[in-house]
């Protein structure tokens, strides 16, 4: 699979700036001689719409409005791009989500697409790149990693990148959209996750690269699911809304999701917590010897959010018998998550990844266990961030969505869901998302990652991705230079 070009599904895609032809307009072409961002386009009776969303505005070196014999063209703010998003998903890395997803290019200086607006965490985290450059070729450096550092002879299990999508269950998302991840992570040697609301049978194709989940509802649970991939997943908490447990309105539940989930049609579905088995590291131990009895293949991940004893929690994991611990902070999730629990239960990320990277080494067991973060990571800088705190690898989920042209607008849950199709069971909405157009966003928006860590590791000097694990020193935090 290559980088394709895939545009946006909306005849007028959401721009930062808008381009505006007046009556003077003598049809010239001068405008699309002129513009180097293919903004304008000559067709042989008259220009065409500009495209908005290529407009660089103020950052342009060449702009058409300077040409225009006429006075014809004028370049505005666009007052809808200042309404988008938050201060963590700001407008500009919205729409630079958007711009990898449908190039697979690294965004225009036009686009902030590094960091947001939050005022902490890994906004206020640099990195410090050694003045000179280390001058390794991007072609040699590695991104892959491997999950299973035990030794406890089942498969090595190396992903090409290291990132892998996070639970989406059907229910809370279009089966179209699972269905995209599913492909696209098969498609960079990497995993997706079902979420805990079972397997549908589209996903029989990409085996081989989802991640089955076990989660405290047990929807979908079945001998036959866990036998037939190589990861399995206990997700004992989400850092979105840690001791919240999870919930499907009944709008959601359609009779194909109810099917799914061995419920009733319409019914709001709940997901407890905590487990009602585990109460205890041996209980815990007991459902990991479960996965591993019904799949001797099978690499285990536990993911717990980040209370305040998280490192005794990845110790017991370990011991436990998990090959991975898979740590989830706050400021994840969609907009099925409450703002009060994001922000006010779980230790952000940031600080709970060296936390743990620490006590797993003081113990003398990091390096038997593979590491994974996710809660709030939002772009390919903040993966090599949490890759230097501490962690191994990442797990995205929102930035997948956003691939997909989610606007962030927290309505998931409400009535028949997402109006872009994206967190919908409706087969209307659902409908508004094709298998291949999704396949190739997600795919592009990784390429551009990619490249970026890359870029990232060849500043640093490093031929792997593995050489960046705790190292802290790479990085800055702006309060304390």
């Amino acid at each position: 699979m290559e980088v394709i070009s895939t545009p946006s599904r909306y005849r007028n895609p959401i721009s930062k700036y808008m381009v505006k032809r007046g009556p003077q307009c003598i049809k010239c072409g001068t405008c699309a001689e002129k513009c180097q961002a293919d903004v304008h386009k000559i067709i042989p009776t008259a220009p065409s719409r500009p495209k908005e969303h290529l407009c660089w505005g103020d950052f342009c070196d060449n702009p058409c409005v300077k040409y225009c014999p006429t006075g014809a063209l004028r370049v505005e703010n666009n007052p809808l791009f200042e309404a988008l998003g938050d201060y963590r998903w700001t407008p500009d890395l919205l729409l630079s989500t958007w711009y990898q997803a449908e190039t697979g290019q690294i965004p225009p200086p036009y686009l902030e697409y590094k960091i947001g607006a939050s005022g902490g965490g890994f906004d206020r985290l640099r990195f410090k790149f050694p003045q000179k450059k280390g001058d390794i070729p991007l072609e040699e450096i590695s991104l892959s990693i491997a999950l299973n550092r035990s030794g406890d002879n089942r498969p090595t299990v190396e992903i090409g990148m290291p990132i892998y999508g996070g639970g989406m269950s059907y229910g809370s998302t279009a089966l179209s959209v699972m269905t995209a991840r599913a492909k696209a992570a098969s498609m960079l040697n990497t995993f997706t996750c079902t979420g805990e609301g079972g397997y549908p049978e589209a996903l029989s194709a990409y085996d081989d690269y989802v991640i089955t989940q076990v989660a405290t509802g047990l929807f979908g649970v079945r001998e036959e699911t866990i036998q037939r991939v190589r990861m399995v997943e206990f997700k004992y908490a989400q850092g979105a809304k840690p001791g919240l447990g999870g919930h499907l309105l009944g709008d959601k539940v359609t009779p194909e999701v109810a099917k799914m989930r061995e419920a009733v049609a319409g019914s709001s579905l709940f997901s407890p917590f905590p487990f009602h088995s585990v109460y205890s590291i041996e209980d815990h131990k007991k459902h990991v010897d479960w996965i591993k009895e019904i799949n001797p293949k099978a690499l285990v991940s536990v993911k717990v959010s980040t209370p305040t004893d998280v490192d005794m929690v990845a110790v017991g994991s370990y011991y436990a018998g998990a090959h991975i611990i898979h740590l989830d902070g706050s400021y994840g999730g969609t907009g099925a998550a409450p703002d009060i629990a994001k922000k006010n239960i779980a230790m952000p990320i940031e600080y709970a990844i060296p936390f743990v990277h620490k006590f797993l080494t003081d113990e003398g067991v990091r390096d038997k266990i593979t590491f994974m973060a996710s809660g709030g990571l939002r772009t390919a800088y903040d993966v090599a961030k949490a890759i230097a705190l501490g962690a191994d690898g990442c797990v995205i989920g929102t930035a997948e969505l956003v691939a997909l042209e989610c606007v962030r607008c927290g309505n998931c849950e409400s009535g028949r869901g997402c109006v872009r199709g994206i967190a919908t069971t409706d087969p209307k909405l659902s409908s508004m998302i094709t298998v291949d157009w999704g396949t190739q966003r997600i795919y592009n928006l990784y390429s551009a990652w990619q490249t970026q860590l890359k870029d990232i590791l060849s500043k640093l000097g490093m031929k792997s991705v593995k050489e960046l694990v705790g190292r802290t020193d790479c990085l800055a935090y702006l309060d304390y230079g």
